[in-house]
């Protein structure tokens, strides 16, 4: 048995406690594009130097925990092109749908929002049917 899962359970579990404590903390849910839209758009200016805390902390730890071979780096599948690419996609996607996936999917579900709920089930599906869709038409990525 392969145990990448083991990670992914341990990545799983401090997204859940740090949303948590946001949420407990501070009475606002932890969605990861909202407080750097919200740095990006001015409209978080109240609470600038905790979103920045947070956006250094989401880049730094994990380049700290590869850094001390706790987890090994992800390879990347595709070309520079198609990762920059993907990333406005899903910048794009995260402001249209008002969240990302720690905001809806996290904070969203676990406070039984009934968008949180929805905007997961559209991305997921979506997710689902793109993976579909490209093996069928025989694109490797």
């Amino acid at each position: 048995m392969n145990p990448d899962w083991i990670a992914g359970l341990i990545g799983g579990l401090m997204i859940g406690a740090a949303a948590a404590l946001y949420l407990l903390g501070n009475g606002r849910i932890m969605g990861a594009s909202g407080l750097l839209g919200g740095l990006i758009d001015g409209t978080g200016r109240s609470n600038r130097a905790e979103r920045i805390v947070f956006i250094v902390a989401l880049v730094l730890v994990p380049a700290l925990l590869v850094r001390s071979d706790v987890v090994q780096p992800a390879q990347p599948v595709a070309g520079l092109g198609v990762l920059t690419l993907a990333g406005l996609l899903v910048g794009f996607g995260t402001r249209l749908g008002n969240g990302c996936t720690s905001g809806h999917g996290v904070c969203g579900i676990s406070r039984l929002s009934k968008r949180g709920i929805v905007a997961t089930l559209v991305y997921l599906a979506t997710g689902v049917l793109a993976v579909v869709a490209v093996r069928l038409l025989g694109w490797s990525v």
